[in-house]
């Protein structure tokens, strides 16, 4: 049986980890919370008291941590995965982060022994429950074959899309795509409300023609019902606007419309949001249009 470290039980990660006991797989938890970890014992995984302690036996780790830093802080160091896991593991890194820091640890991993493949994911928190993410891989074909059979018990569509450090560059366009949808859904969902119309009736016509979109059937209802309680934090995502905004301007590319959205993101995380779902972005809009939906 193929045992599996994953450090980092948080709303994506305590249901990637339980999907993983499902498929069949030995799994090791870490978290820097008790509360996950008791959770994927429940379910059928183990429990770790460190990142050396649950990485020490793995074939394969995964990591789904915050930030770059995080993904640091986890990997390097006398305590970390470089330093613990046994020579030949594989790790896999679902985190989203900067594209060069991926590449770069990438590299570390490899000349310390070990495979590496960058795989974040995309889907949410209902994604990660349904076992149905989208994963974008960068490494080695190599690497990307032996990560696949796992990446599979995570997620629906698996794609190689390039070398260390490309799966974090299609991951950021995809957070661009999403932030400028979400807003778009918010603008036309206060519309529609000022004009008095039968919302749940629009967003059903509309998500069955050319504006139907992922976006528009897991956020449109959480809109009308105004509940942001988090599947994905306006905090990460001011994260990844900011990794798609800085990576942009490296290349001279100009992004216009997410450069936008990332400035409302950002507004809302300063005041206080930042632990509210993505789709809180339809409170700002409704501020902006003297609307108070409190």
């Amino acid at each position: 049986m193929t045992s599996i470290a994953i450090i980092g039980l948080g709303i994506m990660g305590l249901p990637m980890a339980t999907n993983l006991v499902k498929a069949g797989y030995d799994v090791t938890g870490f978290n820097r919370s008790q509360e996950p970890i008791d959770k994927l014992v429940e379910a059928g995984g183990k429990g770790a008291t460190s990142i050396a302690d649950a990485v020490k036996d793995a074939d394969v780790i995964i990591t789904m941590v915050p930030d770059s830093p995080d993904v640091e802080g986890v990997v390097r160091g006398e305590d970390g995965v470089f330093a613990n896991a046994k020579a030949g593991a594989l790790w896999i890194d679902n985190s989203s982060i900067r594209p060069d820091v991926a590449k770069t640890l990438a590299e570390e991993a490899v000349a310390a022994g070990f495979g590496a493949v960058d795989a974040p994911v995309s889907g949410g928190e209902q994604g990660a429950i349904d076992a149905a993410l989208s994963i974008m891989v960068g490494g080695s074909p190599e690497h990307f074959a032996a990560a696949e059979p796992v990446l599979n018990a995570i997620g629906k569509t698996i794609v190689h899309v390039g070398p260390a450090g490309a799966g974090q560059t299609v991951k950021a366009a995809n957070q661009l795509i999403v932030a400028v949808n979400i807003q778009a859904l918010a603008e036309a969902v206060v519309f529609l409300e000022a004009f008095g119309v039968d919302t749940d009736a629009a967003l059903k016509v509309l998500g069955g023609g050319l504006a139907g979109s992922k976006v528009l059937d897991q956020k449109g209802q959480k809109m009308l019902d105004r509940n942001f309680d988090p599947g994905f934090r306006l905090a990460l995502h001011n994260k990844d606007l900011g990794i798609v905004t800085s990576a942009a301007r490296s290349v001279g590319v100009t992004v216009p419309l997410g450069a936008a959205v990332a400035q409302l993101v950002n507004a809302l995380v300063a005041r206080g949001d930042g632990g509210l779902d993505h789709s809180g972005l339809f409170k700002l809009t409704n501020e902006l249009s003297g609307k108070d939906i409190s």
